[in-house]
């Protein structure tokens, strides 16, 4: 059994093409495109392969572009545990603007699942996640999805004995009361979670140990970009900086961050190299167009950088 498994609710069929410039009005004369099976929970068992973790995910697919995800993702190696629903699976697309170097993404709300799918979801997660030491549950939720599914989430992986890591974002997350392991929620979530502005570190870290004290989660990650993340615990506060680097793409960045984050867990390491490793995978993700999945000797290149820092 996979010492990982993930849940990702709203997957997505993901199509990046290069254009010499992207302007209104004109038609754009792009690059082949290429395709990547993308989605939190997807591109979070993705990299904990590359990291050399096995990784199952459990996500709901439909319609012909659902096939065609499915696919490319048996070329990650990735253990599949595929719920059939009746909607197509989404497509979202981005365009990245060769002149200027910025990424534009359009992203789709995804298919609206039934009570029935949700219910076929949380039966597959159960069956997968037996014997898993983490279930991560990463990205948004779909149409039909409501934040308080993720109570149940919470429950297969207490049931199952596995850790449970939460990265999501609008409802799911702000209705999250309790049974996280870790959840890392943006410095823009976080403040939106506790109600104010937190300009400073010492304000970020205090912010994070008031939901620590809340019983929310054991571990808080708070993802501060160009700045780095901190990671709280009831006892412990760590930082680790940004990595500077030539950015090609942004998509799946965050995902990679909580890959290098569960798998430095898992490798037992203290929470600051565990971050490290967290930040090193993010800034890795950053050099590879689209959700394709990032390198390891990029990984290996940063984290020897992001722990000696």
């Amino acid at each position: 059994m996979p010492d990982i498994v993930t849940l990702t609710m709203n997957p997505a069929l993901d199509v990046t093409t290069f254009a010499d410039e992207v302007v209104p009005t004109r038609k754009l004369r792009c690059e082949e495109p290429f395709y990547d099976a993308g989605g939190g929970g997807i591109n979070v068992a993705k990299v904990a392969r590359v990291l050399g973790a096995s990784a199952g995910a459990v996500y709901p697919v439909g319609g012909t572009r659902g096939r065609q995800m499915s696919g490319l993702l048996d070329d990650d190696h990735v253990d599949a545990h595929v719920v059939p629903i009746v909607d197509d699976t989404r497509e979202c697309f981005t365009a990245i603007d060769r002149k200027t170097g910025l990424e534009y993404r359009f992203v789709t709300p995804g298919p609206d699942l039934t009570l029935d799918e949700q219910e076929r979801c949380l039966a597959v997660l159960t069956e997968a996640a037996r014997g898993a030491r983490y279930l991560v549950a990463s990205g948004s939720f779909p149409p039909g999805v409501s934040g308080a599914f993720v109570h149940r989430v919470a429950e297969v992986a207490h049931a199952a004995g596995a850790r449970f890591v939460l990265d999501s974002s609008g409802e799911a997350l702000a209705s999250i009361e309790s049974g996280v392991f870790l959840v890392k929620p943006s410095l823009p979530e976080l403040c939106e979670w506790v109600g104010r502005d937190l300009p400073s570190t010492d304000e970020r870290i205090a912010a994070s140990r008031e939901l620590v004290e809340r019983g929310v989660a054991e571990i808080v990650v708070v993802s501060l970009g160009a700045e780095g993340a901190i990671m709280v615990t009831a006892d412990d506060a760590v930082e680790v900086p940004a990595l500077e680097v030539e950015v090609r793409s942004a998509v799946g960045a965050g995902d990679s961050m909580v890959a290098g984050l569960v798998v430095g867990l898992l490798q037992e390491r203290t929470l600051r190299d565990a971050l490290a490793l967290g930040v090193a995978c993010g800034t890795a993700a950053l050099l590879t167009a689209g959700s394709r999945v990032c390198r390891r000797e990029d990984i290996d290149r940063f984290d020897a950088l992001a722990r000696n820092t």
